[in-house]
């Protein structure tokens, strides 16, 4: 038996601004430290010894890991990965998204956010949001760095990473994983075999721990979300 721990990052200032974030390195507020540490507290009752911690690159993901470590008083080496970052959202990056439904309509941006393979305009590469500048990512391959994504484009790379670096390593192991609204639907998508159109209606909270219980064959036995009273359908189980 093991578990499996999917944690959104705790609320982060462009969240709070209601801003198309996407891969701008912006970190928690206060609100979304409060949630990473009640993240902690709620993984921490459960008495689960986390083997593997794994993060996306992005500051409001590792932050949130480290809060929740803190938390477990466990400090044992993490692993970043850009694969697990959140989607890009390319011309939309850093705009207000009600501002966008009224300029474009509730019904376009919804697509925009929501459908499978639609990919906003590409965000021009002269941008202080395009991840080209920004130094976070100045690691990746240039050809790795996207000017935008459609959830598709997102779940390709985040299941690629998952199969190969973190399914492998599962066996009779607990693993957290922080990461972020778009890159958690893609590992949902996966784990529980959701439609094209399913995950587009599934909504992942912030800093709210999702626990999935897995057999000894690694089949899913049952998931919960930690914090019930910020809980979302699951869709499934």
């Amino acid at each position: 038996m093991s578990y499996l721990i999917l944690v959104r990052h705790g609320q982060s200032t462009w969240n709070l601004e209601n801003r198309f974030t996407g891969w701008v390195d912006v970190d928690l507020n206060e609100n979304g430290k409060a949630q990473a540490n009640k993240a902690g507290e709620l993984i921490k009752e459960k008495q689960i010894n986390i083997d593997l911690y794994y993060s996306s690159f992005q500051l409001r993901a590792k932050n949130t890991m480290k809060i929740i470590q803190g938390k477990l008083n466990d400090y044992k080496n993490s692993k970043s990965a850009w694969q697990l970052n959140e989607r890009h959202y390319g011309s939309l990056t850093g705009l207000n998204k009600d501002e966008m439904k009224q300029k474009l309509g509730e019904d376009k941006v919804h697509q925009f956010r929501r459908s499978w393979d639609l990919r906003p305009d590409p965000l021009d590469k002269s941008s202080s949001y395009h991840p080209l500048n920004i130094d976070t990512y100045k690691d990746i391959p240039v050809d790795k760095v996207p000017d935008t994504e459609s959830l598709k484009d997102t779940y390709e790379r985040v299941i690629k990473f998952y199969i190969e670096e973190i399914e492998t390593n599962f066996k009779n192991k607990n693993i957290l994983i922080s990461a972020h609204g778009n890159s958690i639907r893609a590992l949902c998508k996966y784990l529980f075999n959701l439609d094209n159109n399913e995950i587009s209606k599934l909504e992942i909270p912030t800093g709210n721990p999702l626990l999935i219980k897995f057999d000894s064959d690694n089949k899913i036995l049952n998931c919960e979300y930690l914090d019930t009273e910020r809980a979302k359908d699951l869709l499934v189980y």
